[in-house]
């Protein structure tokens, strides 16, 4: 069977879907159709076939998304896949669509449906419109939480029959083995991810700030890329001796091993792949209690649950982890690594995406 799959990026592609990626092709060929990337090699080399494909993944210019939609018109014509897989919103949108119209099986995965489902307005009633016209002809649509399922059966986008919710991208286990806990002289946390704010990092740094300003002693380490409103601000962490910056990491396991915590206070995920990576580390997590946070955390017990948006929360959450001992953030790391062996296993997910996938 010829399986292509529509991404728009290789790190997301590579990062998350290897495995999945390994497994087709045991038994399929393989075509990716994606813009090109550093990490594009390693799935060549592990037997895909490339082709380049740039997706504007922010823009909605509709001239430039309709050139998309032909492209991929023009991409299934030529390798005439006998399934489809799409990844993120414009693959899944014109992906879809193009499918749809040439009858080819294919199931899209939402990811997460970001910040246009929070607002109301015209742009949401477009989205919903165009997700619903391009779903309808998908043979699964496969999800990374409960609340993305019922946005997409309450708004009539998709059948609750035809959706299946998975444990997020699930964790590679033995790629994140258990660390062994660091003995910091001075209590770290750790951040991965887009320092931008619907990551909550506005909450984060007034966090760290007043922890430092009120005799708690820490230091913030930040793995990413930086938006460029908070670059004067990250500096000025930097000056006042509680932020250290990493830039952008390809393995971000040795700054998961030297932290004493992790903390992502995000406003929206589909599921926070960061957040498992940490916990599978042995690393207790502080993260929002929202859809695509929470499910990693069990309250108390492998970490603590903040309110979405709220310093004061973020603040109180950080504080109690830095009080506890050290032996008690032992155990918390352990039952959060325990907690990923039994719900969030890459193998179980990924044996659950072909089960549904070729059902």
């Amino acid at each position: 069977m010829r399986i292509l799959i529509l991404a728009n990026n290789d790190l997301g592609l590579y990062r998350f879907r290897k495995e999945l990626i390994e497994e087709l092709l045991k038994e399929h060929e393989v075509y990716i159709s994606l813009p090109y990337g550093d990490l594009v090699e390693p799935l060549i080399e592990a037997g895909c076939v490339m082709i380049d494909t740039p997706v504007d993944r922010r823009g909605v210019n509709p001239v430039t998304d309709l050139k998309l939609l032909r492209r991929y018109g023009k991409i299934l014509d030529e390798v005439r896949p006998d399934r489809v897989i799409t990844y993120t919103i414009k693959p899944n949108i014109y992906g879809g669509m193009a499918c749809m119209r040439r009858g080819i099986p294919y199931a899209a995965n939402i990811t997460g449906l970001g910040t246009v489902f929070e607002r109301k307005g015209p742009l949401l009633a477009v989205v919903t419109e165009m997700y619903r016209l391009a779903l309808r002809g998908a043979g699964v649509v496969f999800t990374e939480n409960t609340s993305i399922r019922d946005v997409l059966v309450e708004r009539r986008i998709a059948a609750a029959d035809r959706i299946c919710v998975l444990s997020g991208a699930g964790v590679n286990l033995k790629d994140f083995p258990y660390a062994e806990y660091p003995e910091n002289e001075t209590f770290s946390f750790l951040f991965i991810g887009r320092v931008m704010r619907e990551k909550g990092v506005d909450e984060l740094f007034e966090a760290v700030r007043r922890l430092n300003r009120t005799g708690y002693p820490c230091m913030l380490h930040v793995v990413g890329w930086w938006e460029d409103d908070y670059r004067d601000e990250a500096e000025r962490g930097s000056e006042e001796g509680w932020l250290e910056y990493h830039g952008l990491q390809k393995d971000v396991r040795p700054y998961i091993a030297a932290a004493d915590a992790y903390v992502l206070p995000s406003w929206h995920e589909g599921m926070a792949n960061t957040n498992l990576e940490s916990a599978a580390s042995g690393r207790p997590v502080i993260t929002s209690d929202i859809p695509g946070c929470r499910e990693a955390v069990a309250e108390g017990e492998t970490g603590f649950l903040c309110v979405c948006k709220d310093t004061d929360s973020l603040c109180d959450c950080m504080r109690r982890m830095i009080l506890l001992p050290r032996e008690e953030r032992i155990k918390m790391g352990i039952a959060g690594r325990r907690r990923m062996e039994e719900i969030f296993d890459k193998n179980k997910v990924v044996e659950a995406t072909l089960d549904r996938l070729f059902a």
